[in-house]
């Protein structure tokens, strides 16, 4: 990445628009992170999750996007892109204030999000972006686990997520952002998949 060596090592999203290159990153911080391709596994459950969550919301008013998909969770209406230096870019992307959609992606905090665990990027799912997602005020925080076939659940409450709620592939995930969902995990962990 071009301007990976500039001094001082703290970046915005306007760096990243004006790269020439075209890396999967986030910004978190000022800090660049690049971001593995995703394995086969995590793409399915990524897909069965977006067609269950854009299927319950076609017609409605939220909206359903699947990575790449980029979130500035702090961006305010007068930001530039040299302001800000916080860029996500979650699995899942729920946004139910169609205002904070714009052409480059989600201005401000989502009304839900989900994380797809994987080696890589766990400890900063669990962590670093559970943290980001509460300071913003994400309402949903969903961190899928592929490797025990569970989902957890983060309720934001005061600005404080609460302990989080662990489901299973035996029970299915309701959403309180998005009354009357539920995912069905039975279809998101195939026993078939690598």
């Amino acid at each position: 990445m071009a301007f990976a060596l500039r001094e001082p090592e703290h970046f915005t999203y306007g760096d990243i628009l004006r790269s020439p290159d075209e890396v999967p990153m986030e910004l978190i911080d000022g800090q660049v992170i690049l971001m593995a391709p995703p394995s086969t596994r995590h793409q399915w459950i990524i897909g069965e999750l977006y067609l269950q969550f854009g299927n319950f919301l076609r017609g409605k008013k939220c909206r359903a996007f699947q990575a790449p998909f980029g979130v500035r969770l702090f961006e305010q209406k007068e930001d530039t892109p040299d302001d800000v230096d916080t860029l996500v870019e979650p699995d899942l992307t729920v946004v139910c204030d169609a205002s904070k959609i714009d052409r480059r992606g989600c201005r401000g905090a989502p009304d839900l999000v989900a994380e797809i665990l994987s080696p890589s990027t766990a400890r900063r799912d669990r962590l670093v972006k559970r943290e980001l997602y509460e300071a913003a005020g994400v309402r949903e925080y969903w961190i899928v686990d592929p490797d025990r076939e569970s989902v957890q659940v983060y309720l934001l409450r005061d600005g404080t997520y609460l302990p989080p709620q662990t489901y299973t592939k035996d029970t299915p995930v309701p959403s309180e952002v998005l009354p009357g969902f539920a995912a069905d995990l039975s279809t998101v962990f195939p026993e078939d998949l690598p």
